[in-house]
């Protein structure tokens, strides 16, 4: 039997260096009058400089899509698991732990 699929739906792929992803502990938001532009970071302690690991450009419409979306899953996650703490209230230096060395 042949199944169609609705005409909303969409049918996504994602290979296998996507779907391991890229963690990152920083995200750097720029924008002009076109675009948003997100650079995410992993800054690791001790370490001086660091790479931008992925960056994510939208328009402005879908910048703002997405921020609803996150607030949206945010929301569901703390009625699940509590708040998540605020970064402002935990002061972390930029320098905490051990200082690598080769």
């Amino acid at each position: 039997m042949n199944q169609e699929m609705p005409n909303n739906q969409l049918n996504i792929e994602i290979n296998e260096d996507i779907a391991d992803g890229a963690y990152a502990n920083l995200a750097i938001i720029t924008h002009s009058n076109a675009e948003f532009v997100i650079d995410f970071v992993n800054v690791m302690p001790g370490v001086p400089k660091s790479r931008v690991k992925s960056r994510i450009i939208f328009t402005p419409m879908h910048a703002k899509k997405f921020m609803k979306a996150l607030a949206e899953n945010i929301e569901r996650f703390e009625e699940a698991n509590g708040a998540i703490q605020d970064l402002e209230q935990v002061e972390i230096p930029m320098n905490f732990g051990p200082i690598a060395q080769a």
